[in-house]
């Protein structure tokens, strides 16, 4: 396969920069290192059948930092000519020479890094052309709009093919780069009836092609979606039971990767500051994290500074087990770094619910939430109140869609009183879970 040679070479030119700038680097620093990036890949999009858009890409880049008594140096660019590393080094040399002393700062440490790095299964080229993913993404269109008179426009179905390849090495003597690939479908339309309009969409994405979802599934699931948002009413304000639906469920597991996080600990800027080894979440759940699965879509053999990830429990039991750490917010806090620099990789919270049926039975009476808007939470007191739509639910069925209104509550409470999670988990996301069930939440309405 053409583009296997391709990015094969690519890699090869990409490590003997990174040993270059290293290289470079030795002469006037204590530590470096060195991470190079690089991403391929074409974006089509349609509308009405029509080829709304069509771009290639391939983008590089190198990122350096120098170490120098204490002191820390950055710099970066796009090309990686060996001129431009050159360059840049010696920026970042330069930047070191007038930034302050910092005691915490530096590499990770070598016995925390990957000299080894698994295969993980995340690279599934295809030598597809914008043809084919013209083929596609109008597939998804149609099959949005061929399922209902309603949907009277579209907002165009799209389709993303993109691979990528990462180097990372330092001054430690660790080089080690792996490539990934990702696709993606997807469909967005709108509805219209008796005035109202409403807009929804459906994607499917995978790190190969046949992980992918048919086109008409995504355009079948983009229409219903779609089509169950008309007519929505508003809520009156109350207090009620609400069952987040799993793709939005997510979004609270991500406020604890915030809350957790190293930076926000020694900051004190977090409402689950001093929790580490109590309890923050119902003693039947526990969070795992998979940084190894393969073809995971946040899978990766070493973090942003090279340090090997591992399979860990977040929390066990409702209790944690760990803050998120990065190398320097380790050393703030008197610890050795997780491999969290660049974030989370494959969070699984598995739920001893039912299925999403069996969920909305356990809720009984209240509000299911699809979508959330706006920014009004805190991460230093945990206070949460955001606009939402979804769907009111009596006796275990939905009713009718409701819009305009706010869901509030605090995190710290949220977390703690979660009724249960549901088998339908969400695995589009590096945090997989269920639809979650809480018992009370203050709904403000007209």
């Amino acid at each position: 396969m053409k583009v296997v040679t391709q990015v094969a070479e690519q890699r090869k030119a990409l490590e003997q920069a990174v040993s270059q700038a290293l290289e470079l680097a030795r002469a006037g620093s204590d530590a470096a290192e060195v991470a190079v990036t690089k991403s391929t890949g074409i974006s089509v999009s349609t509308r009405f059948g029509e080829v709304e858009n069509v771009e290639f890409n391939s983008d590089g880049a190198l990122g350096i930092t120098v170490y120098h008594q204490q002191r820390k140096g950055s710099a970066s660019s796009t090309d990686l000519s060996p001129d431009a590393i050159a360059r840049t080094v010696q920026a970042a040399l330069d930047i070191a020479r007038y930034t302050s002393p910092d005691p915490h700062a530096g590499p990770a440490e070598k016995d925390l890094l990957a000299f080894e790095a698994p295969d993980l299964d995340l690279f599934h080229p295809t030598e597809l052309d914008a043809e084919r993913g013209i083929e596609l993404a109008a597939r998804a269109e149609q099959a949005s709009l061929a399922a209902d008179k309603r949907i009277t426009n579209t907002e165009g179905g799209s389709f993303n093919n993109h691979y990528g390849i990462k180097v990372f090495g330092n001054s430690h003597g660790m080089l080690q780069s792996y490539c990934s690939s990702r696709h993606s479908l997807s469909s967005c339309v709108i509805a219209e009836h008796d005035g109202d309009m409403e807009r929804d969409y459906a994607y499917t994405i995978g790190r190969a092609m046949g992980d992918l979802q048919s086109p008409e599934w995504v355009g079948q699931e983009c229409a219903r979606r779609t089509l169950a948002r008309l007519a929505p009413r508003k809520l009156s304000t109350m207090k009620a039971p609400v069952l987040f639906a799993s793709e939005v469920a997510t979004g609270l597991f991500g406020h604890l990767v915030g809350a957790i996080s190293g930076s926000s600990v020694y900051r004190k800027s977090t409402f689950l500051l001093d929790s580490l080894g109590r309890q923050i979440l119902p003693d039947w759940l526990t969070v795992e994290e998979h940084p190894h699965l393969l073809k995971g879509l946040a899978s990766t053999p070493f973090d942003s500074e090279g340090v090997r990830t591992q399979r860990r429990d977040i929390v066990k039991d409702g209790v944690l087990q760990t803050w998120l750490m990065t190398s320097y917010s380790a050393r703030k806090l008197g610890m050795h770094s997780t491999g969290h620099a660049g974030g989370i990789h494959n969070w699984r919270i598995a739920g001893q619910g039912a299925d999403f049926a069996g969920m909305l039975k356990q809720l009984g009476t209240g509000l299911v939430v699809t979508e959330l808007m706006g920014q009004g939470v805190s991460g230093v007191t945990g206070d949460y109140s955001r606009g939402a739509a979804g769907f009111w639910v009596e006796n275990g069925e939905i009713q009718y869609p409701v819009s305009e209104i706010t869901i509030a509550g605090n995190l710290k409470d949220m977390l703690r009183n979660i009724v249960s999670i549901g088998s339908d988990i969400e695995t589009r996301s590096n945090i997989q879970c269920g639809s979650v069930l809480l018992p009370e939440m203050k709904i403000a309405g007209q």
